[in-house]
């Protein structure tokens, strides 16, 4: 499989809900080996990776292939242009802040076509129209402005991360205008909804790519490692392949 199709899967929170079950060790040269790629928590991380594979295996790959298999692409591809509208203020105020004004401008068009000709975003009518989706984060907002990404970390469910890219979840989620309204409105259920809803339909679009990478890797938990961060690098540099539908 090309190292491309690994790379884009790995952008999203929902994605990382995954593991590799190997087991870990404290010997010093495993753990001169930990710090040396970056991961002096690699013992913890595999304790965590083990218990995101669990879920992953009985709960969240199961409900992911039923809504692939269920539900009409249709209805799949109008949530994922829902979902991705509704993100629209967040990545343009990325796009602003890393200085990315072209971008910036895009994703206001897109926000403005598909809330208005696309009824509130369920269809994509921007990427009709030439302009493609595209995301960005705070983290890679911070990667952008030269901070540190930091040690590897995998957070429970969330996955794949490091302190650099968990603190620019945290800010994305803060700032978004949408979750502030559901806060305001006392109906953060409905931002939990959301949150469930993207990461199943992440899941679905990629159960196929991500079960040939775990096939094919003799350590899942440093294959994804390793493709987390090189994927990563790439969207701070702006190299990443254009992101549409599905998402990365």
């Amino acid at each position: 499989m090309p190292l491309r199709c690994a790379l884009r899967i790995l952008a999203l929170t929902g994605l990382v809900l995954l593991g590799g079950c190997a087991g870990t060790s404290s010997s010093p040269g495993e753990e001169a080996d930990a710090y040396a790629v970056n991961d002096p928590l690699e013992p913890v991380n595999r304790g965590v990776w083990a218990f995101n594979t669990t879920f992953d295996e009985y709960i969240f790959k199961p409900v992911a292939t039923a809504y692939r298999d269920y539900v009409p692409e249709v209805v799949q591809n109008s949530i994922r242009s829902f979902l991705n509208n509704l993100r629209s203020p967040v990545i343009m105020f990325n796009d602003g802040l890393q200085g990315q004004g072209k971008l910036a401008g895009d994703t206001f068009a897109r926000m403005w076509l598909n809330t208005i000709l696309g009824l509130g975003g369920i269809m994509d009518v921007a990427t009709d129209l030439g302009i493609p989706f595209h995301d960005a984060d705070f983290g890679q907002t911070l990667g952008v402005w030269g901070v540190p990404a930091g040690p590897y970390l995998v957070l429970p469910i969330l996955g794949p991360s490091d302190p650099r890219d968990a603190a620019g979840l945290a800010a994305d989620v803060v700032a978004d205008p949408f979750n502030g309204l559901m806060r305001r409105a006392d109906a953060d259920y409905v931002t939990y909804g959301r949150s469930v809803v993207n990461g199943v339909d992440t899941r679905s679009r990629n159960i196929d790519i991500l079960d040939r990478i775990q096939s094919t890797s003799l350590d899942f938990y440093a294959t994804i490692r390793s493709l987390y961060r090189q994927r990563r690098d790439a969207i701070i540099r702006h190299e990443a392949p254009p992101e549409g539908n599905p998402n990365p």
